[in-house]
């Protein structure tokens, strides 16, 4: 009974060791079969969605804002719909009191924006030349014909079949080459004609940036130095505004005007007296945000400026009517609508407002998204915009030149003038800018113009993000 009852045990613990191999081999074979899957359908949705990386930067981009807007916003919260899209909205009870006659409505509480659209738009405007030039109209391939006519009023004609009238009326404010070059100058002021200037003493702080930006008839003079200070370099004109330019100037033989509409044969006339430098406003139709002189003198600013701030825009809650420092109220334009796109400048770090909310305490902008993060989201945008398709070269500033063209070293022409200028004119500052050695820019500058290969870059027409003339240098001058 015994051996019996041994074999009996034997028997029946023989196999269990070829069972718990089996069974531990089945679950290696599972786990191993979860495995591929799992790798497999990781690989397959990384491949079914190459744009996920992308978006996810964007998406973080996107609450970086956010949380700008909600610092700074002056009570403006940022909604995000996706990750380009957001809503701009004015807490409620806030006073709107422009209204639009054509659709019967007041100015509304809410805007909706295109943050990749925004990005991609004004970094662009860093690279580029905002000033009309002779190469650009000899490249682009409708330059003379179509173009230029499109620059000069009273000619006559929808065309330039007259190339040599169409000279006659440009010549005397069309520089061969640009005249100013992206990162010309480190920091810049933009002063706007708000009545919100008042409130404030910005005058010596707007003065000690290196290069300031005004427009149309805003008087600087004794009268309002504390305001808005007495430094002038540039001033950007509509062609109203530009009938009145020696009284504009009042004696200021420095400061560049620069024409945001057309020429004229009067103005013409009256430029042929002056000494200061005149050119024509080569920029886009801006039809997303703001309107006004004003974006376009930001527009201007940026293409010359690392740090752009801006000063009297009325960017405060409160506002109830359009005023000028200088002159009583009028009807402008829309005040909430520019508002609310000026302060998704702020948090694109495109602009740093200045206003009388934020006038008496200590500026800090460590809520404003950094450069590396603007790049870094630039570049998701880039590439989002262009598919998956394009290649990486193809994603630097040339990504969007449709006409290429090249120069000479003599930049395509003389400096600006003509033969009947008066004697004031032809010893006028424009040597200053036309006729400068490039060893004269900063260092900054010099530094730029080589990373982009010694090009130019204009906008064709319209508003487009896609449709630049890109002129190559061939020498530096």
């Amino acid at each position: 009974m015994r051996v019996a009852g041994k074999i009996s045990s034997s028997s029946s613990s023989g196999p269990r060791p070829t069972v718990l191999l089996l069974l531990g081999a089945a679950l290696i074979f599972s786990l191993f079969v979860v495995a591929i899957q799992s790798s497999f359908f990781t690989t397959g949705s990384r491949t079914s969605d190459p744009n996920r990386e992308k978006i996810r930067i964007l998406s973080d981009f996107q609450s970086r804002v956010q949380q700008c807007v909600a610092n700074r916003g002056l009570g403006m919260t940022a909604d995000i719909v996706d990750h380009c899209k957001l809503v701009l909205k004015f807490p409620p009870g806030t006073n709107s009191t422009w209204y639009n006659a054509q659709f019967k409505i007041f100015e509304p509480l809410e805007y909706r924006y295109d943050v990749c659209e925004a990005i991609l738009l004004w970094e662009q405007y860093r690279n580029m030349t905002t000033v009309l030039t002779r190469e650009y109209l000899d490249v682009r391939p409708d330059g003379w014909l179509d173009y230029a006519a499109k620059r000069i009023a009273q000619l006559g004609a929808d065309k330039c079949y007259n190339r040599s009238l169409c000279e006659e009326h440009l010549n005397l404010i069309l520089p061969a080459k640009p005249p100013f070059h992206p990162r010309q100058f480190k920091t810049c002021a933009v002063v706007g004609n708000s009545g919100d200037l008042l409130k404030t003493e910005f005058g010596q702080e707007i003065d000690g940036h290196d290069a300031v930006f005004r427009d149309n008839e805003a008087p600087v003079n004794e009268k309002y130095a504390r305001y808005v200070g007495l430094k002038r370099d540039f001033r950007l004109v509509v062609r109203g505004a530009a009938r009145n330019m020696a009284a504009i100037l009042n004696g200021s033989t420095d400061e560049v005007l620069i024409i945001k509409s057309v020429i004229h044969r009067d103005f013409n006339a009256m430029i042929k007296e002056l000494p200061n430098p005149v050119y024509l406003f080569q920029g886009i139709v801006l039809r997303r945000g703001a309107k006004g002189t004003g974006m376009k003198s930001i527009e201007l600013a940026l293409s010359m400026c690392d740090i752009v701030d801006i000063y009297g825009f009325t960017v405060d809650p409160g506002y109830t009517e359009w005023t000028r420092y200088f002159s009583t109220p009028r009807k402008g334009h829309n005040p909430l609508q520019g508002r609310a796109y000026y302060q998704l400048l702020e948090c694109l770090g495109v602009i740093r407002i200045h206003s009388p909310m934020r006038a008496q305490r200590k500026q800090d902008w460590s809520d404003v998204p950094s450069k590396e993060i603007i790049r870094s989201a630039h570049a998701a945008a880039l590439r989002l915009k262009m598919g998956p398709s394009s290649k990486q070269d193809d994603l630097g500033p040339f990504g969007s030149c449709k006409v290429w063209g090249t120069v000479g070293p003599d930049g395509g022409g003389p400096v600006s003038g003509s033969p009947d200028m008066s004697d004031t004119r032809k010893f006028s500052c424009y040597n200053k800018w036309e006729v400068a050695p490039f060893k004269s820019l900063r260092r900054e500058a010099q530094e730029h113009y080589f990373q982009i290969g010694n090009v130019s870059l204009y906008k064709m027409d319209g508003n487009k993000l896609d449709d630049l003339v890109c002129v190559r240098h061939t020498s530096l001058t």
